[in-house]
């Protein structure tokens, strides 16, 4: 097996640190078909339970099919901000969203439980495995497009059941992410709803535990914990 090099280390980590949900930034020249087959390629060659590849992915061009997509957002928007209160709401209001119309082709990720017969190795405890899988798919696509300087946005302010009856969907089939990929002329330095300022981040400290939820650190972990404590960034 051959070894990642430095560089190519150093690249791996530039995709995943600088990789942004993109939104605004759209240009409006389109995708290389090379460029796209790429991405889809990383995509489908993402870890899947029981190796059932449970993906499918719906490229989508046509202005009137993204016109009824773009419509079923701003209904689902409008009746997601009724969540909320003053000032929060009309702050969530004016946050830009989606990319639908302005981006270079929109992909519905999709789950099909079937691919393979009923019985898949590892789904048998853990039924949402499937769907864990079209995740990774769908995070290959993300840090492959990053790579190639592609704009990738998830547009999860959607109903599924519109997505079913817009895409012809089979019953069976899930929608899981709906993506809009474009070219883009700069990517933020950080992600929007950081910068906007509706939620920070969090540091790694807040997120680890030890040996058990909530677990302090009994000896076994004490440079890892010395590191967090002090906060490393290796973004």
């Amino acid at each position: 097996m051959a070894d990642f090099t430095d560089e190519e280390k150093r690249g791996l980590y530039k995709a995943i640190y600088s990789r942004r949900d993109v939104r605004a930034q759209f240009a409006s020249r389109p995708i290389e078909e090379e460029t796209l087959l790429r991405i889809l390629h990383a995509a489908h060659h993402a870890p899947s339970v029981g190796f059932s590849q449970p993906w499918n992915f719906v490229l989508i061009k046509d202005a009137k099919t993204r016109g009824k997509i773009k419509e079923a957002f701003e209904k689902e928007r409008l009746r997601s901000s009724k969540l909320v209160e003053e000032p929060r709401r009309s702050k969530y209001l004016s946050l830009k969203l989606e990319g639908i119309l302005e981006s270079a082709v929109n992909i519905c990720v999709t789950y099909d439980p079937t691919k393979f017969g009923p019985f898949v190795i590892g789904r048998t405890s853990i039924s949402d495995a499937g769907l864990y899988s079209v995740c990774c798919a769908i995070q290959n696509m993300w840090l492959a497009a990053r790579a190639e300087e592609i704009g990738l946005g998830w547009v999860s302010i959607l109903s599924n059941e519109i997505l079913r009856k817009v895409l012809e969907l089979p019953e069976h089939v899930v929608p899981v992410a709906y993506l809009c990929l474009g070219h883009v002329d700069k990517f933020a330095e950080k992600p929007d709803l950081e910068a906007a300022g509706w939620l920070p981040r969090l540091s790694l400290a807040d997120t680890v535990y030890f040996e058990r939820w909530d677990g302090r650190n009994d000896g076994n972990w004490g440079v890892i914990e010395e590191m967090l404590r002090k906060g490393l960034d290796y973004a």
